[in-house]
């Protein structure tokens, strides 16, 4: 490939057919993510970036060992990484007297910075230490978040938001109701993030609809909220930005709701209700007594004649 004027030009079909492949798309492909150990790590650390890279259903295509890096001081290495890999999303994991047992969760936007949460490990429990039947590797979860913090502080909607990112997994046309079988629940509380892990168990309820139960499965974390760098307003907005070509034309009288149905509107003229045709049933057949009656009662007086006084 060579470079003028900053543009890359390709010499080889090969370097055509990546080029392509990294250029901006209408619809982008699914996000990758890297598990990077930082050069100072403790066991508490370790652990859970191995459990989390088995958890974590989104493709981690690199993990390295970086020495002497450190996102929120420098983040060119992470850059470097993530345009090198085609990673949008990272998970750091380091340790140091000041800041003990971290996990940096984060986010790429043009191969750039966009957010990261630095959050503490105050309590970890391992997948070893709950002896009980895990769900398959690779299984879908349920996101789940709890708390008041999430929908009113701006530094948990964005937290909310890149956890959402790194969990949700890849996007799937249909589900079948045996595979929702792992929910993760996050709950916000006093700067404080748990996490759990649950398995949905299906009962029998004596009716078509099964009763449905949540059992530990473990891992679960205490995370306490550290450091935190956000995007501006107007990055964040450009991030969001979607091309015309994607965006669906907005059809008239047409809505969702928040469950996805489809709720449509239509325009009728006033109905006169005195002529609407009814089931023709025997018990609701008048009787010819009946009509005459109606008959005279419908009737109007003849009017009287004008008598001069």
């Amino acid at each position: 490939m060579t470079h003028s004027d900053g543009i890359v030009r390709p010499k080889t079909k090969r370097s055509k057919r990546f080029l392509e492949s990294r250029a901006p798309k209408p619809i982008e492909n699914f996000k990758n993510g890297m598990i990077i150990k930082g050069g100072n790590t403790s066991e508490t650390v370790t652990i859970p970036l191995r459990i989390l890279f088995v958890i974590i259903t989104t493709q981690l295509l690199h993990s390295s060992q970086e020495k002497h890096s450190r996102p929120f001081e420098d983040s060119t290495a992470l850059e470097f990484f993530s345009k090198k890999s085609d990673c949008s999303l990272f998970l750091f994991g380091s340790h140091n007297k000041k800041r003990p047992h971290n996990l940096i969760f984060g986010r790429m936007f043009d191969f750039h910075v966009l957010d990261m949460f630095e959050l503490g490990i105050e309590k970890f429990v391992s997948l070893k230490d709950v002896k009980k039947d895990k769900c398959p590797e690779g299984t879908k979860p349920m996101l789940v978040f709890a708390g008041e913090l999430f929908d009113t502080e701006n530094e948990h909607k964005r937290l909310r938001n890149v956890l959402t990112d790194f969990f949700c997994g890849p996007r799937v046309s249909a589900v079948r109701l045996a595979g929702l079988e792992h929910v993760l629940h996050f709950t916000a509380l006093d700067d404080k993030i748990y996490m759990r892990s649950y398995k949905v168990l299906l009962k029998k309820s004596g009716c078509r609809t099964p009763r449905i139960e949540l059992e530990e499965i473990g891992p679960s974390f205490d995370f306490v909220m550290r450091r935190s760098h956000m995007a501006s307003d107007d990055l964040f907005r450009s991030a969001l930005r979607r091309p015309k070509g994607v965006k669906p034309k907005k059809k008239k009288n047409i809505s969702h709701d928040a469950f996805g149905t489809r709720l449509g509107r239509i325009h009728m003229q006033k109905q006169n209700l005195d002529k609407l045709q009814t089931r023709k049933m025997k018990g609701l057949k008048k009787r010819k007594g009946e009509i005459v009656a109606d008959a005279t009662a419908d009737a109007t007086p003849p009017k009287l004649p004008r008598t001069d006084e």
